[in-house]
């Protein structure tokens, strides 16, 4: 005889009252159930607001450490961790090396699903030891229902290692809250399709990714105000980005800008260090490394005033435009 379900009762496989009839809506109406659902979702992950704090602080302090932030998922949810692993670097200049992630099943799973492959806890054990995690690493263990085995053989060899542990779940009665530092569950409720965790699960759980990688680079002197001053120059369009943050800092032409960054190499924090200190680029690179990569603390300045500044001039040419068109219409 077959054993009760254990998937039976938790909350992403229950049948949600409110979408029933779905399959009778034409396109608009879909989208508007859709829409209502997903904003139960931002609900629920602002009611975990205060957990996600504290997990960027245990982020923060593994940075400032010399630890990684290692994500460890399957399906929907191993994707998200992969996405964060393949964003960080270029959006915030950090080693590939520095935020990795692991996927149930192994790269291939990241574009064909395997299914069963979250099944193993052995599987998942074994994965994250091959990267040796340490007491300074953070393992971010994510898992919509909560009970997926891979991560909890990954989670159970991080303790065993030291690492401080997350636990980002739909279910915040999660066996797995058992083996971690922190659990981070926001309560979303059925989805509209019972059981397609891709759906408000995944949305709710990129919210939290997203701040908690953002929060933490933040915090450890990753931006200049809302500026992404550590971007990494691997296309034109980063190219381009790199070239009117430094514009808009220092005040350059954009071609002086450009300049400006070739005698950094490429560093914009450092572009910005050597004009507005008047250094060389190797004493911006001290003065950077004894503020802690804060531009503020090296240049002692606040960004803040300036942006405001431009902005409003933004604002007011803008109408000046819009008055113009006006007239003439």
């Amino acid at each position: 005889m077959p054993e009760p379900s254990k998937w039976r009762s938790l909350p992403t496989e229950q049948i949600n009252p409110a979408t029933l009839r779905i399959d009778k809506l034409d396109a608009a109406d879909i989208v508007s159930q859709m829409l209502s659902e997903d904003r139960k979702m931002i609900a629920a992950v602002e009611r975990e607001k205060n957990r996600i704090a504290s997990g960027i602080d245990l982020m923060t302090e593994a940075i400032r450490n010399g630890g990684r932030i290692i994500f460890v998922g399957a399906g929907t949810s191993g994707r998200l961790g992969v996405l964060e692993a393949a964003e960080i670097p270029p959006t915030f200049g950090t080693d590939p090396d520095f935020v990795q992630a692991i996927m149930a099943g192994g790269k291939g799973a990241v574009f064909r699903a395997r299914e069963g492959a979250e099944d193993n806890y052995q599987k998942g054990s074994r994965s994250l030891a091959r990267l040796r995690p340490t007491r300074q690493d953070v393992v971010v263990g994510v898992s919509a229902s909560g009970i997926t085995q891979f991560v909890f053989g990954a989670l159970d060899r991080a303790r065993r290692a030291g690492s401080k542990i997350i636990l980002v779940t739909c279910d915040p009665k999660s066996e797995l809250q058992t083996s971690v530092d922190l659990i981070i569950a926001p309560a979303v409720g059925p989805e509209i399709i019972a059981g397609s965790t891709r759906l408000k699960a995944g949305s709710a759980t990129k919210l939290v990714l997203n701040m908690l990688t953002t929060a933490s680079m933040i915090r450890t002197g990753k931006t200049y105000g809302n500026l992404m001053v550590d971007v990494r120059m691997g296309s034109e369009k980063l190219r381009d980005r790199a070239r009117r943050i430094v514009s808009l800092v220092t005040g350059l032409q954009y071609d002086d800008a450009d300049k400006l960054l070739q005698r950094a190499h490429g560093n914009v924090k450092a572009a910005i260090v050597m004009h507005k200190r008047g250094l060389s680029y190797n004493q911006s690179l001290s003065r950077l490394d004894r503020a802690q990569g804060f531009v503020s603390e090296a240049v002692g300045e606040d960004v803040e005033r300036r942006l405001k500044s431009l902005l409003r001039s933004s604002d007011v040419e803008r109408s000046k435009v819009r008055a113009s068109a006006r007239s003439l219409s």
